[in-house]
């Protein structure tokens, strides 16, 4: 998610002047300090990870969604069944990033007397990127889960109709010296706010990432957005996003597919579902011979014969780590579209936001 195209108007701006707007804006939208907090470190930690697409581009989407379109400010996630290693949560409407985070952690804390547990979510919106749910168990030497359900984008194999959503996976694996394996994946070959970013660029979409409705390949960013997501490995793409929906609704009773909403007319308020795990390593192996290992595959992809023309190879989320360190120390590089968007957010909501300059 790191490979985004650097365009020489982006401006780089730092996370911790990000970090101070987006509490100021989602405060003023009725959340609490600590929730505002937490909202917006998902959003920073997208943007810092290279994941722009799940960034601080959101934010004039999510003022929308607390200001216009329903869904509570204050809203409490609440754990409404326990059935020892597994567990269901209801969102209370909150923002999906609330949510989420609420029932990862209670899934780490159950799996330190369980060494296994799960957490399934409904009542909830969306939440962003999932790598920062699947990270949170990390600390814990655990191995961290996350899916969750999005609106249909794709069709089923060899159909035209919208019914399914790209329903991301993110797994995070804790290593040793080396920085954690975190795979973040959805399963297209892009997303619409990957799209969204070429757009605003205004550069063609590799021909791999969207159909139009019709079901032929596209570039034009226009007609992918208004039209049908390409999923990975053809059918094996759609299957796992079938599977990803299902474990992120079913389970909890969470709205899916097409009754979650569309992108013609937007998502139900507080029907979002998702679905944790977290995998205690220590009930498995000694942690630390664990990460040892997972210290040696790194290197061996790292270190691993290339192809011709290829610099370096990487092992899943050591971009991103790269990404991140680069990011904290230079500024996060955003484009004039985005910025504007969070400046006219910051109007209406009466907040100075000079400091997005650069």
């Amino acid at each position: 998610m790191a490979g985004y195209p650097r365009a020489k108007s982006d401006i780089l701006i730092s996370a911790v002047t990000l970090q101070e707007i987006g509490v100021a804006i989602f405060q003023k939208c009725g959340m609490s300090a600590h929730d505002a907090d937490l909202l917006t470190d998902t959003l920073v930690v997208a943007d810092l990870r290279g994941c722009h697409s799940h960034g601080v581009l959101r934010i004039p989407e999510y003022v929308q969604k607390l200001k216009r379109d329903g869904v509570n400010p204050t809203g409490e996630p609440r754990l409404v069944k326990d059935s020892v290693a597994a567990l269901v949560v209801d969102g209370g409407n909150s923002m999906g990033q609330i949510g989420a985070t609420f029932a990862m952690r209670r899934a780490i804390d159950r799996a330190r007397t369980t060494n296994l547990a799960a957490a399934a979510v409904r009542g909830s919106n969306h939440c962003g990127a999932m790598a920062y749910y699947a990270m949170l168990a990390l600390t814990d030497d655990m191995i961290g889960i996350a899916t969750t359900h999005s609106l249909p984008t794709m069709a089923p194999w060899g159909g035209i109709e919208k019914l399914m959503g790209i329903n991301p996976l993110a797994v995070a694996i804790p290593a040793g010296d080396e920085p954690a394996l975190v795979l973040d994946i959805a399963f297209s070959a892009s997303s619409h706010g990957k799209i969204r970013i070429y757009h605003q660029k205004g550069l063609p979409i590799p021909d791999n990432w969207a159909f139009d409705n019709s079901g032929q390949p596209t570039t034009d960013t226009v007609v992918a957005l208004e039209g049908i997501l390409q999923p990975i490995g053809g059918y094996k793409g759609t299957g796992l996003a079938l599977v990803m929906g299902i474990l992120s609704t079913l389970l909890s009773g969470a709205a899916y597919g097409t009754e979650s909403g569309n992108m013609i007319e937007g998502p139900k308020v507080g029907v979002d579902g998702h679905f944790f795990a977290a995998l205690n390593v220590a009930a498995f192996e000694d942690p630390d011979s664990f990460k040892r290992r997972v210290d040696q595959i790194v290197r061996q992809i790292r270190e691993s014969k290339k192809v011709p023309g290829c610099e370096r190879i990487y092992a899943p989320g050591e971009l991103e780590a790269e990404t991140e360190r680069r990011y904290r120390q230079d500024g996060i590089p955003l484009n004039s579209v985005t910025l504007e968007g969070i400046r006219q957010s910051a109007r209406e909501l009466g907040i100075d936001a000079s400091s997005l300059q650069g």
